[in-house]
């Protein structure tokens, strides 16, 4: 395995949650929450049905299994054995069409150099590997002239602690403890940089948000938190 922009302590730990995907009351029940936004975002914004999509840390296929039932034509990637496994047990037991498959983009890129991609995704990822940069410039050369690409991320900041970190672990209990490196988190004028050195143009960047009271996620126009952008390859 290509181990260059591979954090092993972050595969291990999802590798030992990895029954936990499709609790919809478990440890991943925040993600089960949030993925009808994050797929009305990405469906507003690009054409999915028989597109060919990658999804890039895919976890347990959550976000891949929605995407196909739009009829996309989705492969998932994920570094983690344990949670591969749990995606492929998942999609079986429903008949999906998604390929899923254990690799780092790094491998699959490899094993698969001619391979394309009108839209990639690669959401509540990069906060989890040594190099984002890099991930998000082999993004961009496995896709399509006049590609979107969507990236989901955690802000840098004191209340992205408070909120990502003490909150949501600690208080609510809404995530395992341990999750989030805060010294990982993305602010979005770095990751514009990384973007526009990997050939890319933002195109959006709108924000996630959480009421704790009423248990509701919405997106809006504040990014101090988590946040999403939409991305795309030029034609030329």
């Amino acid at each position: 395995m290509n181990i260059k922009n591979l954090d092993h302590e972050e595969v291990n730990k999802f590798d030992e949650l990895a029954a936990k995907w499709w609790d919809m009351e478990g440890e991943f029940k925040p993600l089960h929450q949030i993925n009808p936004l994050r797929v009305g975002f990405i469906k507003d914004r690009s054409i999915l049905e028989g597109k060919k999509i990658l999804d890039v840390g895919c976890g347990g296929g959550i976000l891949a299994e929605a995407l196909s039932e739009l009829g996309a034509n989705v492969t998932g990637i994920d570094a983690s054995e344990n949670t591969i496994g749990v995606a492929k047990s998942h999609s079986k037991s429903i008949n999906s069409n998604v390929r899923f498959i254990q690799n780092t983009i790094e491998e699959f890129i490899a094993s698969n150099p001619d391979e394309k991609f009108d839209v990639i995704t690669c959401l509540e990822m990069l906060e989890h590997v040594p190099s984002p940069g890099e991930i998000i410039k082999n993004c961009s050369d496995i896709l399509k002239k006049d590609g979107d690409i969507f990236f989901s991320t955690i802000n840098r900041n004191p209340r992205s602690y408070l909120f990502a970190v003490i909150g949501a672990e600690y208080i609510l209990n809404l995530l395992p403890k341990g999750t989030h490196d805060y010294e990982k988190f993305i602010k979005p004028s770095e990751l514009a940089k990384w973007i526009r050195e990997a050939g890319l143009n933002s195109e959006e960047t709108i924000g996630l948000s959480y009421n704790p009271i009423t248990d509701n996620y919405w997106l809006g126009k504040d990014i101090q938190v988590n946040y999403m952008v939409h991305a795309k390859k030029g034609k030329d």
